[in-house]
């Protein structure tokens, strides 16, 4: 039987605002299962703009960020553990779940359907509605733990379950395939860089936007040509629209994006970086019979198909820098520069 101390380190969020919020407790009580949880011995955890929106108070649509700051529209259970990417060992289990499952290696499935072995009338997301992966331990329902069978460090699996599994549901929403030809924004960052390699395992053609300093980082990972972020989107696109847009962005040239997809094509949505509040022409969207989709709860079998397509190696991490778990506000400081393509991953010893 694996040890398991009675308490952790861990980083705790003790309210909305910057760094300072963010504090390093040595003794934080290790979580405590319920029946069908599983407890986790955390390796590694990835950093996200989700992390970064709830610090905050982003989702908040109020003038009190605390009443309905977390990622589900409430107010946010403080203080709390953040960390949405988890890479890690299961080393206890509840009373309901299998002792084989001990030892196991897995990946936590973000978006939570069941916690403390209650269904959710509406999902959690793992580190807003409860404690997530920046600490020693964390629990989950054993049926968000996948087990992962790869040759790739803990690192490089961290940096997959919150990115990947956002672009695997936005490109399975839109209905991705191989006769789609595919803009992705924000294209560097850990979403639009997944929804690249996602899209081009599906067949898709690919065309991303970036900066012009990341433009051959971007090519190299799959893309099959790149647009400048400041380049006329209109222009490029006449001579041959778009089938889907996949946007991590959103802002004030929100509008070009549904300019240049063909009649019936399809816009997905997880992120909106340069701004929320975009204008919309009614008339391009029933005119030319497009699809607006907004993409946070994963469909059912989407993490499980992203665990499949790690296993075959269909696609690869992107780490660009690893930071000790203490490090957290350089990690997040780094984060929000946006100048690396990828992860952002924190060791957790």
């Amino acid at each position: 039987m694996t040890f398991v101390p009675a308490t952790m380190k861990g980083v705790q969020l003790t309210q909305h605002g910057g760094l300072d919020s963010l504090t390093i407790n040595p003794s934080i009580p290790v979580p405590s299962l319920t029946p069908n949880d599983v407890l986790i011995k955390v390796k590694a955890a990835g950093v996200n703009n989700t992390d970064l929106n709830t610090r905050i108070g982003w989702y908040s649509k109020g003038d009190n960020d605390a009443d309905d700051a977390g990622w589900g529209g409430t107010a946010l259970n403080l203080p709390l553990i953040q960390g949405a990417d988890v890479c890690g060992y299961i080393v206890a289990v509840g009373d309901n779940v299998s002792n084989a499952r001990i030892g196991e290696r897995v990946l936590i499935e973000p978006c939570l359907f069941e916690a403390n072995s209650e269904a959710l009338s509406s999902p959690w997301y793992f580190g807003s509605e409860c404690d997530g992966g920046f600490a020693q331990y964390t629990k989950v329902a054993s049926q968000h733990a996948h087990a992962i069978h790869s040759s790739l460090s803990d690192i490089e699996l961290a940096s997959f379950p919150c990115s990947y599994s956002t672009a695997e549901n936005m490109l399975c929403r839109a209905q991705v395939t191989e006769k789609d030809s595919v803009l992705i924004t924000g294209a560097s960052g850990g979403v639009g860089s997944a929804a690249i390699q996602l899209a081009k395992a599906r067949g898709s053609k690919v065309v991303a936007v970036t900066s012009e300093n990341k433009r051959d980082a971007i090519l190299r990972l799959g893309a099959d040509a790149t647009l400048d972020r400041n380049a006329d989107f209109n222009t490029y696109a006449k001579a041959q629209p778009f089938d889907v847009v996949i946007d991590l962005v959103a802002g004030p040239r929100w509008p070009e994006l549904l300019d240049i997809l063909k009649p019936f094509g399809r816009y997905a949505t997880a992120g909106a970086i340069a701004g929320h509040t975009v204008p919309l022409d009614l008339r391009t969207l029933y005119l030319k019979d497009l699809q607006l989709l907004g993409c946070t709860i994963l469909s059912e079998g989407v993490f499980a198909s992203l665990i499949q397509r790690i296993e075959a190696n269909q696609i690869k991490p992107l780490v660009s820098k690893v930071y000790p778990l203490e490090d957290i506000t350089r990690a997040q400081q780094d984060f929000e520069r946006k100048n690396h393509i990828g992860k952002l991953v924190l060791s957790v010893e």
